[in-house]
């Protein structure tokens, strides 16, 4: 029973640091798949089986080669020399991404509840930097909780969205750029840049745990959730048209086949939005913290200051361009886990 509550947590850690601003709202699954139509389907259920593939044996490498931090498992991975480059890039997708998330925050508060979007950034940031006092506790405390209402409501929407508008049409449609390049790409450059992203949160706690059998069983069952949460979000949003309009395409379904339950839904948005800003912020203290002797109170705040500042630019355009360009940097990060072998634990 304890493996099984111990696998549960790790896979809803590698769950909610992939689910983001991007992934909660809908917008990242538009951007990757659902523009694509039918073909974007296929692409998911590609994108499924590397997220349980790669996704573990990340978290068993980390675990074998007891890594504390990105860095090393990178240095694994590539090299002594060519790591140095990754972890660079490394840091500046994690800022670049972070702040992505800190808009989206921003946006759930000024397009869905109202409030000024200011509010929002701020507020997720202070929260954030609470959270990260806490330290791993407050990490799988806050995916334990929102994970499983994210996969709720997400399987919900999909019921009520069909039961109300049953149309197979636009799921089977060939969408906009079929079977063009981004097409082909579109799934490995989404799971390269999500695994790319989620080590700097899953090397060092698969680093700190001692029962491998648990670990790679978080790893299977994380992979298999997101698959579900991906077919049954395309699913949802391929029934919205000119969906790609849209900064919050998930929150228009519930608004509009759920409307007793949005604010409940909007809320849990924001959770899984959350969760992302403290994985980036957790990554990057852990990285900051190998260059800089000072508390860990002060390299969280110089993160928060940096992000804060870089989420002053709009959530969706951030996004479409950041997101596919990390993506397609991180394939050869993605081909070079694939090929590398396991390794024993080092004692």
């Amino acid at each position: 029973m304890k493996r099984l509550s111990g696998a549960f947590q790790i896979a809803a850690v590698y769950v909610g640091t992939v689910i983001g601003a991007g992934f909660a709202t809908g917008r990242e699954i538009v951007e990757f798949f659902t523009r694509f139509g039918i073909y974007g389907l296929v692409g998911i259920v590609v994108s499924g089986w590397l997220f349980i593939m790669l996704g573990t044996k990340i978290l068993v490498i980390s675990h074998d080669i007891k890594a504390k931090s990105y860095e090393q498992f990178n240095e694994y991975v590539f090299g002594k020399w060519f790591s140095k480059g990754m972890n660079l890039l490394m840091m500046l997708m994690l800022i670049g991404v972070s702040a992505v998330m800190v808009a989206g925050a921003g946006a759930v508060f000024e397009e869905q509840l109202g409030q000024s979007r200011q509010f929002g950034i701020v507020l997720t940031l202070g929260l954030g930097f609470l959270t990260m006092l806490v330290g791993t506790r407050g990490l799988f405390a806050v995916n334990t909780i929102v994970v499983p209402l994210m996969i709720f409501f997400n399987l919900y929407l999909l019921y009520v969205s069909f039961t109300h508008q049953p149309d197979l049409g636009m799921v089977l449609s060939k969408g906009d750029d079929s079977l063009g390049w981004k097409t082909v790409l579109s799934p490995f450059a989404y799971v390269a840049f999500n695994l790319a992203m989620a080590q700097a949160v899953l090397v060092p706690i698969a680093g700190e745990l001692k029962d491998r059998k648990m670990i790679k069983y978080g790893g299977y069952l994380g992979g298999v959730l997101l698959t579900v949460i991906l077919i049954s979000s395309h699913l949802t949003l391929s029934l919205i048209p000119d969906v790609t309009h849209y900064e919050i395409p998930m929150a228009v379904m519930m608004k509009t086949f759920a409307s007793g339950m949005y604010l409940l839904y909007i809320i849990i948005i924001y959770g899984e939005i959350f969760t992302s800003v403290i994985g980036g912020i957790f990554g990057l203290e852990r990285q900051l913290s190998g260059y800089l002797s000072i508390p860990g109170v002060f390299v969280f705040t110089m993160i928060i200051v940096v992000i804060y500042s870089l989420s002053f630019f709009e959530y969706s355009r951030l996004l479409s361009y950041l997101y596919p360009l990390f993506g397609y940097m991180s394939i050869l990060f993605m081909l070079l886990v694939a090929w590398k072998k396991g390794h024993k634990a080092v004692p």
